[in-house]
């Protein structure tokens, strides 16, 4: 009986101190990975040196990183790419090559091995999703074309990351390249064959698992647990089983409540996954190695958002959208260490490898943290450095179209409205956005649309806004509404400007400023529909009527790829996290 009171007290001491130290850490406003790996750190070998069941806390962890891997194949969502298109892939591969490249070449030139360096080059090219959507979700900027470009480069990072689970343990197979290759077929074989059994099967049965959100939960532990058991048999790794354990049940419609479902129990096992990493981090391993940290930390920190501005400057987009974009990759991803942990098993990588990248994960999570907190101050010292990384023609023919009475700021979702009432009573009207690939669709339409930042007040007086009667914003940035409405009404006080405010505060502030009406969706929209009912309480046949009507208008929209905020935040925050 003695034992398993050691095991249980241990665990709850490492519980019980991994609640305090993330208790600081939230008080400070850090991650809390951070504060796992920090208490990992404390507890172990380093510290207080209190753990003494690895093994059993291990299984917890491997627990922990198959569950990871379960829900982002549940929730693992192609049309992300698709919608992103050429920048998410672009942008995504072009980075992880790029960065791969120059950390294999750094670590080479430190005298790391062959395999060792492939190791380093690719650990240090995945960005944390967790961190990015954290602090984008923080700052409120999820629907922000910089924000939709990080989610779709980060899944095609993910898909990288994934095929890297899934191939390394097969490729380290013994038996030469038949081997290998047979090891590969059963493997494909596998999968496909419980790919089909349970797109044909499960959605037979969806409606009896549903009946219980108990059942449910205990049937998707089962299946994920038995994709990966049978995967680790084998000879792949248990993560490239649970990830397609996920894939295969993501033809359920109950997935996202088995995926919400799933999210504590995941969470609870990360927490020990992170905690065994800070706490088998070796500073006797790391003897030597801290010149090699401090370039790592340069190179993810500093060389990763400058090869993320180069690419989206060269697929046209603007300074500012590169940079902000570019400042979401400062850090080393949660998956890194997942893939350095893998090379350590095989015994592909030493443990001087695998500390030295969990130092650069918790150096450059905390760099990039403070860096995007402060990333619009960050943005405007830096701009006038920024030139070289817009393509030259991001500035040609900017006022190339003829002075309009109307002018739209932002073309999607809320512009797509006004566009409709400005074609509808025929109004001369200019659309300025920043996403080159809506000014090519627009532009393709006929209509007169400009490429160009709205927060450049150069770019702004270049718009002959002295002859606009009415200028409408829906940018959801209030510092760039802010400095619309100064421009505007500096260059025609008469002009009746609109702009976009998601806080009362902000509002105030646009009207403190001069604009003529601010724009709230969300109050907007209950107005509305209390308008609605208003009208149509005394006639039954209102609604039937507004029902078809309202139907094929979002039809409409859906068809330009068009989606609610709400929606297109809760598909982001899950897809991985």
């Amino acid at each position: 009986m003695h034992a398993p009171l050691d095991i249980f007290t241990e665990f709850s001491l490492l519980m019980v101190f991994a609640a305090v130290v993330s208790a600081v850490m939230r008080l400070l406003k850090q991650p809390l990975i951070v504060a796992y790996i920090a208490a990992g750190l404390i507890a172990g070998p380093l510290g207080l040196n209190f753990l003494r069941s690895s093994e059993n806390l291990e299984l917890f962890a491997k627990m922990g990183v198959a569950f990871l891997l379960f829900t982002v194949g549940l929730n693992l969502n192609p049309k992300i790419i698709k919608e992103h298109g050429k920048a998410a892939f672009l942008t995504g591969l072009g980075q992880v090559v790029i960065t791969s490249a120059a950390g294999y070449l750094v670590s080479r030139l430190l005298g790391f091995g062959t395999v060792p360096s492939l190791y380093l080059g690719i650990g240090l090219c995945f960005s944390s999703t967790i961190i990015i959507l954290k602090q984008i979700s923080d700052k409120g900027d999820l629907d922000a074309l910089y924000a939709r470009l990080a989610m779709g480069f980060l899944l095609v990072q993910d898909l990288v990351a994934i095929l890297l689970i899934f191939s390394i343990p097969a490729l380290s197979a013994d038996g030469g390249i038949g081997g290998v290759s047979l090891l590969l077929l059963e493997g494909l074989g596998a999968a496909a064959a419980g790919l089909t059994l349970s797109w044909w099967l499960l959605p037979k049965i969806n409606q009896f698992l549903s009946r219980s959100q108990e059942f449910l939960l205990l049937f998707a532990i089962a299946w994920g647990t038995g994709f990966a058991a049978l995967f680790h048999t084998l000879g792949f790794s248990l993560e490239s089983g649970a990830l397609l354990g996920g894939v295969s049940l993501a033809v359920l419609a109950s997935r996202r409540e088995i995926a919400s479902r799933l999210t504590p129990i995941r969470d609870f096992f990360l927490v020990l996954f992170f905690i065994l990493l800070g706490a088998g981090i070796s500073f006797s391993d790391l003897s030597g190695l801290w010149g090699a940290a401090i370039a790592f930390i340069v190179l993810v920190v500093v060389g990763n958002p400058l090869i993320l501005m180069a690419v989206t400057g060269a697929l046209g987009f603007t300074k500012r959208t590169s940079f902000l974009t570019a400042m979401t990759a400062g850090q080393v991803s949660e998956f890194s260490l997942i893939l350095m942990a893998l090379g350590v098993s095989l015994g592909q990588v030493g443990a001087g490898e695998s500390s030295l990248v969990t130092l650069v994960a918790v150096i450059t999570i905390l760099i990039s943290t403070y860096l995007f907190q402060n990333v619009e101050k960050l943005y405007r010292i830096s701009a006038p450095f920024l030139k070289v990384f817009e393509r030259k023609s991001a500035h040609e023919g900017r006022v190339s179209a003829p002075p309009a009475s109307f002018i739209l700021f932002g073309a999607n979702r809320i512009g797509f409205d006004f566009i409709r009432t400005f074609r509808k009573l025929k109004l001369p009207f200019l659309i300025v956005d920043h996403d080159p690939d809506i000014i090519a669709a627009l532009q393709k339409e006929g209509m007169h649309a400009e490429y160009g930042d709205a927060d450049d007040a150069e770019f702004l007086r270049s718009l002959h806004l002295a002859s606009a009667e009415r200028v409408v914003s829906t940018v959801p940035d209030v510092t760039t509404n802010l400095l619309i409405t100064d421009v505007v009404k500096s260059a025609n006080p008469r002009a009746t400007v609109m702009a976009v405010a998601h806080t009362i505060e902000d509002a105030h502030k646009l009207y403190d400023a001069g604009a003529d009406y601010v724009i709230m969706p969300h109050f907007l929209g209950g107005q509305h529909a209390a308008h609605l009912l208003e009208r149509g309480h005394a006639d039954p046949s209102y609604f039937s009527k507004l029902k078809q009507e309202h139907r094929a208008y979002l039809s409409a929209r859906q068809m330009l790829g068009h989606e609610h905020p709400s929606a297109r935040n809760y598909h982001q925050q899950n897809h991985r996290v």
